[in-house]
C-alpha cells in the first residue's frame, strides 16, 4: 500500500497517525475534545469527516476530499497547532506525532463500510476496552444517540443500507472477530 500518496478531490481516505515512538498523543479528555476542535478549525473547508476513532496513542478518519489545494498544508498546520498546546500542557518538547501521517484510498460502500466498522471497533482491536460502543471518543457515540456532529451520519446510514444494518455489522465484526488483513495496524 502507498501510505503517503497524494489526496484528490472528491476520495475517500482513511487518515491515521500515531504518537511519536508509539506514546500518547491525548492526555486529559479535554485533548480528545480540543483535537476535533482543531480538525474542524483547520481542515473543515478541505474535508469531510465520515467516522473518526481517537485513542490514546493514535486516531483514525474517515474523510472525503472537497479540495485538494492546500490540504497538505492544512494537515501540517493542524498537527502543529496540536502538537504545540499538547507540548506546552505536558511540558515535553520534540515531535508528537509519527514524520509522516498516513492515508489509504477507499474505494466502494463496502469498503467504505468495512472501513467505518474498522474506525469504531478499533479500541476493542487495540485492547482498550471491551465493548466498543461505550467509547467515548468515536463517533459511534454520535451517530447512536443524535448528537451534533460533523460525520455524515444519514449519508453513512445509507451507505450500510439504513441504521439496524450499521449497528448489525458493527456488532457482527465483533462477534466474529473479523480479521482485518487491509487496514492499517499500529
Amino acid at each position: 500500500m502507498d501510505y503517503y500518496l497524494n489526496f484528490f478531490s472528491d476520495q475517500y481516505y482513511h487518515v491515521y497517525n500515531r504518537g511519536n515512538n508509539g506514546e500518547n498523543i491525548f492526555f486529559t479528555p479535554e485533548n480528545y475534545l480540543f483535537f476535533l476542535k482543531r480538525l474542524d478549525e483547520y481542515l473543515s473547508e478541505c474535508l469531510e469527516i465520515f467516522a473518526y476513532c481517537l485513542l490514546r496513542n493514535h486516531f483514525h478518519l474517515l474523510v472525503k476530499v472537497k479540495k485538494k489545494e492546500s490540504i497538505n498544508e492544512q494537515f501540517r498546520l493542524f498537527f502543529l497547532s496540536y502538537s504545540k498546546a499538547i507540548n506546552k500542557q505536558t511540558a515535553r518538547t520534540g515531535s508528537l506525532f509519527q514524520k509522516r501521517f498516513r492515508r489509504i484510498i477507499i474505494e466502494g460502500k463496502p469498503s467504505l463500510c468495512r472501513a467505518i466498522v474498522y474506525i469504531h471497533t478499533n479500541p476493542v482491536h487495540h485492547k482498550f476496552l471491551e465493548d466498543f460502543k461505550s467509547y467515548k471518543y468515536s463517533s459511534f457515540q454520535s451517530f447512536l444517540n443524535n448528537t451534533e456532529t460533523e460525520a455524515k451520519r444519514e449519508e453513512v446510514f445509507s451507505w450500510f443500507g439504513g441504521y439496524e444494518n450499521f449497528i448489525a455489522q458493527h456488532q457482527e465484526r465483533i462477534e466474529l472477530d473479523l480479521p482485518d488483513s487491509d487496514m492499517p495496524d499500529f
